[in-house]
């Protein structure tokens, strides 16, 4: 019987916490996420180098470059030319284009100013509950804020957070334009993926006071729950947005 010729990647010893089926790079990845996951590498923070990496995991340094750069592809790692690889810090300008996909119809995109109207813990209703998997007699904190461009209204959101996540949450004196920023700085908690649906509904006479249109006018409902590095849900967003001058804009690849 032919035996198959092993290729160079499978024929390493991977580390004594590599197991599995998986790519000996997929494993070294899962290694690696871990240490942004248990707090050790923090946004900003320099990498040990590739070589030094690769001496600690026991594996070459191809495979270590093969993680990282799958890393860096989801924009959870920032190469700098001649200065090293660090862990990315989530900016305004990543997140406007990584999860926020509404643009201008005319003009370049640019980040939402953000007004906060109401803040609060509640008792979660059962789509909460099921979307951030709570269990029975959890709480949750809940931020409704209008967001505009140009000094223009353009979306109404309303962001449910799981209260055991974020404890403390109802002490800020001050809640940032950029939540995921403060997600990260003061909780660990990184943002590392999100699901998004489109729906269109029809204005309530709220929306259209806080928006500035017309009651019944058509709206662009986006639903989203944003997940931490471990696929866990931690955010429940819901945004009503204005479409005449503005539209939901993705990149499929």
């Amino acid at each position: 019987m032919e035996k198959k010729m092993a290729l160079p990647e499978e024929t390493e010893k991977p580390g004594p916490e590599a197991i599995g089926f998986k790519p000996l790079y997929a494993q070294v990845r899962e290694r690696l996420m871990r240490r942004l996951v248990d707090g050790e590498w923090s946004p900003g923070m320099l990498l040990p180098s590739e070589i030094e990496l690769a001496r600690q995991l026991s594996v070459s340094q191809g495979t270590v470059r093969k993680a990282l750069d799958s890393m860096t592809a989801d924009n959870l790692l920032l190469r700098r030319q001649g200065r090293g690889t660090y862990v990315a810090e989530p900016e305004e300008s990543r997140i406007l284009f990584q999860f926020f996909r509404l643009s201008p119809d005319i003009g370049t995109p640019s980040f939402p100013d953000s007004k906060v109207l109401s803040t609060g813990h509640a008792k979660p209703t059962k789509t909460e509950m099921e979307s951030l998997n709570l269990d029975e007699g959890d709480q949750v904190f809940r931020i409704e804020r209008i967001r505009s461009l140009a000094g223009q209204p353009i979306l109404i959101e309303t962001i449910t957070l799981p209260a055991r996540r974020f404890p403390d949450f109802d002490h800020l004196t001050i809640i940032p334009n950029n939540l995921y920023r403060l997600y990260s700085e003061r909780w660990g908690i990184t943002i590392g993926s999100a699901e998004e649906r489109l729906k269109a509904i029809s204005a309530s006479s709220r929306d259209a006071a806080k928006l500035g249109c017309h009651v019944h006018e058509p709206l662009l409902l986006i639903s989203r729950v944003a997940r931490d590095l471990e696929e866990r849900p931690v955010e429940l967003r819901w945004s009503r947005c204005i479409t005449r001058e503005i539209h939901y804009a993705v990149n499929l690849r």
